[in-house]
């Protein structure tokens, strides 16, 4: 690796029930020898069970600074301490935990706001075991932006070694997605990215290639207007700003290998348009980012998976590729 980032990486605990554990565990595995440090804010008893049970021979230090992970991470996985109220039982989520979860990321926000952390990768969690003890937030993003006291709404994007995208809608239904697209929010998506990709990822002069709606890019208002009445008009607009916009296209072109050689993220105008290519192209180590927070935030692109929980089995490729990523971008931050 070249110039290290500053500061070491805080990785949250994730729900104790799934796979968490073992995503960390065989991330140290993986990582700890060249790789930059970075530390767990965790249960040590549990992690230190949960090798054992799986047979992974990974040494756990307690730590009670986040910069003992600087000196220690190459010997031993460094954790620092948030207990468990009962006993992780793999595939059995426990509200009773849902507070030391909960206060894991709040915990890892606060090493990387006191500039004692570089970047946040988070660990899934099971957010209906946390509305059981009273969570309060509609999911990770929106708990992580609240504490960060953040006023504009964040951005996600999904990258991989081959492709970046970002949806503008997200978790809608298609009509629904239809309905909310507007010129305010088609503009602060590609605005978000080009700030991150200069400020984060290094992009001097990021290159934005944006979807139509309909397909053919709605074929000059024979398969919809959209591109004409909304899109065009604001893609015109903010390429007034300076910023290297391509598009409308149409969606089912942009993603050859080719026509990703020409950008750096592809927006697309709804949640399958985005995820399906860069789920096609490598579902294993995609990494969910997320832009427009006052710090680097990634984390690995699935869930709990309750149901290997405590296997042995979990595939670590994109916890891995979020630590990479947040590395990556936590090095070019602070150039």
């Amino acid at each position: 690796m070249s110039q290290l980032a500053p500061l070491p990486i805080a990785i949250t605990m994730g729900d104790p029930a799934g796979i968490s554990g073992e995503l960390s565990l065989k991330a140290w595995e993986h990582l700890h020898q060249g790789a930059f440090p970075f530390f767990i804010v965790d249960c040590p008893d549990r992690l230190e069970k949960l090798a054992s049970d799986l047979s992974l021979p990974i040494p756990i230090k307690r730590i009670s600074d986040p910069l003992d992970a600087l000196t220690c991470f190459g010997q031993a996985l460094p954790v620092l301490t948030e207990e468990l109220k009962q006993p992780a039982i793999p595939g059995i989520g426990d509200p009773d935990n849902a507070s030391a979860v909960i206060n894991s990321i709040k915990r890892s926000v606060s090493f990387v706001q006191n500039k004692e952390a570089s970047a946040i990768v988070t660990n899934p969690i099971n957010k209906d075991i946390l509305y059981q003890a009273g969570f309060k937030h509609p999911g990770h993003t929106e708990y992580l932006a609240d504490l960060a006291n953040s006023k504009t709404p964040s951005v996600m994007m999904l990258a991989s070694s081959q492709l970046r995208v970002i949806p503008v809608t997200i978790h809608l239904s298609l009509k629904e997605a239809v309905n909310k697209l507007d010129s305010d929010l088609i503009s602060h998506t590609i605005r978000t990215a080009n700030t991150a990709l200069k400020h984060d990822f290094g992009i001097d002069k990021p290159r934005i290639a944006v979807s139509g709606l309909n397909p053919h890019a709605g074929e000059n208002g024979a398969m919809g207007t959209e591109e004409i009445d909304l899109i065009s008009p604001t893609l015109e607009l903010l390429k007034k700003e300076g910023i290297d916009i391509t598009g409308p296209l149409p969606a089912d072109t942009m993603f050859h290998a080719k026509a990703r050689e020409s950008y750096d993220v592809a927006v697309c105008m709804y949640h399958d348009q985005a995820l399906i290519p860069i789920k096609t192209l490598d579902f294993d180590s995609g990494v969910n980012i997320t832009l427009g927070l006052p710090f680097i935030r990634t984390s690995p692109d699935h869930g709990t998976a309750y149901n290997i929980a405590g296997q042995g089995i979990a595939n670590p490729n994109s916890f891995i590729a979020a630590i990479e990523m947040a590395t990556t971008m936590a090095k070019a931050k602070a150039h």
